[in-house]
């Protein structure tokens, strides 16, 4: 008898990961044995043991959302609607469409609803590593099941920057890249800017580590020290580049002395939070002139609307039924499940520049911790490049989001269940 998704996160232990293969493949990434214990052993709750078993028909529903949205956000209708809450350095359009974008989505009975956009997603390059390091427990795996990556990871991965390089500058030739954040060495997930570092060496482009306060703008050049960069891959949460300490390189941009992405275009047009009461509502995008069947997969965007003092009581009295976040917030931080709401707070709320979402239930996920079983709650990332993905990977965690302190969670594979396999592939 097939099993279902369902019943392979409730009770599938046997396909695992093994620490010392993923070790090892971290370690030869970098071309440093002792990589492993200084940077992955001490993040005890970065990967979880167990991949996340989902029907491959819902990688379909999925992908059907990130192809709507990315579609949407190129029509001219849409864009004034979106850019009209969006900061002005979001009007400067400099040609690249945001690398690695990230669509998290919960997969509950009802199917997988889309949570929010992300054009910083954090992961990949550790997802990338993680989903080679898996161990089954026999030869059917392969088979059964499908696990959405590349197969040369480093070639897509510089294909897309130097698509994005010359979307922007053409067929001139793209020399160094900096990965850039704020205090990037201070990053729970700096091991990836390392691995990111080495990959792109690898594939003949030179790459740095740089903090984005440190950055300098001369000479009509932006500098990490006494290098000159060409491409910043752009990390930090500063989506419109306002902050003092990010001066220079907004002045870089904004003169197109450098290429950035994802950049503020990139986030106001796909991860603005109020772009999600556009994306949930089938006729807003119709209007937009986006295509009849396309506009469909809003019905798997959770219904979003503005807070306001003019919808605050209705909303107060349903907010059981909601989650509250800031239109351009980032990592869960002053998001609130509406059933925890205090009356302080919710003032906080309306005050401030808040979407309400409908609750959609996460994934479930059995684990094993000193033989005991216990639940905890799954998310799902497609990264994603100009509409096509590039990889996908779980997170699991207890609580109200995803925090990389939960035993036996972390990020974790998924694996989709081929129809054909010995498992069948419904999800009942």
């Amino acid at each position: 008898m097939p099993m279902t998704a369902e019943q392979l996160n409730g009770s599938c232990f046997c396909i695992t990961l093994d620490l010392e293969r993923l070790h090892a493949a971290v370690a030869r990434e970098v071309g440093d044995p002792e990589f492993p214990a200084r940077y992955i052993q001490p993040r005890e709750h970065l990967f979880s043991n167990v991949p996340l078993f989902h029907a491959e028909r819902d990688l379909e529903e999925m992908t059907r959302v990130v192809r709507m949205i990315e579609t949407a956000a190129r029509l001219p209708d849409y864009q004034d609607a979106a850019l009209a809450w969006a900061p002005d350095i979001a009007r400067f359009d400099p040609g690249p469409q945001g690398a690695f974008m990230g669509y998290d989505f919960h997969l509950g009975a009802a199917g997988p609803k889309l949570i929010e956009v992300n054009t910083n997603a954090g992961g990949a390059f550790l997802n990338a590593l993680l989903a080679k390091a898996q161990r089954a427990c026999c030869p059917e795996v392969e088979q059964a099941f499908r696990l959405p990556l590349l197969g040369d990871f480093d070639a897509a991965l510089i294909g897309m920057f130097k698509a994005e390089w010359a979307r922007q500058r053409g067929g001139a030739i793209l020399r160094r890249i900096a990965i850039v954040d704020d205090d990037p060495e201070g990053q729970y997930l700096y091991p990836e800017f390392l691995l990111a570092r080495e990959a792109f060496r690898r594939q003949g482009v030179d790459a740095v580590i740089a903090d984005a306060s440190a950055l300098r703008y001369a000479g009509g050049q932006l500098w990490a020290g006494g290098t000159a960069i060409d491409l910043v891959y752009n990390r930090v949460v500063d989506f419109s580049l306002e902050r003092p300490e990010h001066a220079d390189m907004r002045s870089a941009y904004l003169d197109a002395a450098v290429v950035v992405t994802p950049n503020p275009r990139n986030h106001a047009l796909l991860a603005d939070k109020r772009n999600l009461t556009l994306f949930s509502d089938r006729s807003w995008l119709e209007r937009f002139g986006l295509d009849a069947r396309l506009a469909e997969a809003a019905a798997l965007v959770p219904r979003t609307v503005r807070v306001s003092p003019a919808n605050a009581g209705g909303l107060w009295e349903a907010r059981k039924t909601y989650f509250f976040k800031p239109a351009t917030g980032y990592g869960a931080k002053a998001v609130y499940r509406g059933d925890k709401l205090t009356r302080s707070v919710w003032r906080q709320i309306v005050a401030g520049d808040y979407v309400a979402q409908e609750f959609a239930a996460p994934g479930k996920r059995m684990i094993e911790i000193d033989a005991a079983r216990e639940p905890r709650k799954a998310d799902i990332r497609l990264y994603t490049y100009d509409g096509a993905v590039l990889l996908a990977a779980a997170r699991l965690y207890q609580g109200q989001t995803t925090n990389f302190r939960t035993p036996g969670g972390g990020f974790a594979p998924v694996f989709f269940i081929r129809p054909t396999g010995p498992w069948g592939g419904r999800s009942g």
